[in-house]
């Protein structure tokens, strides 16, 4: 909030970084969520099948992802 009341050069590079990285984090969730549909119509059509296959799929995507870097001030 506080880089969208600021006008600096700075602060105004931080505000269009944020926006990014929230306009990325909606990408991402919504291919996460298509991706989940996918493998769950493909899993009722071939659960005996792959039941392996789909159990490593969703272990993977449920695995924490790695910490991030602290942002440099």
């Amino acid at each position: 909030m506080l880089s969208s009341v600021l006008r600096s050069p700075r602060a105004i590079q931080v505000n269009i970084e944020i926006t990014r990285a929230f306009v990325r984090l909606r990408q991402i969730l919504a291919s996460d969520l298509e991706f989940a549909h996918k493998l769950d119509d493909l899993e009722k059509k071939y659960d005996r099948q792959f039941r392996i296959v789909f159990d490593a799929i969703r272990q993977l995507r449920t695995t924490p992802p790695a910490k991030m870097k602290p942002i440099d001030s």
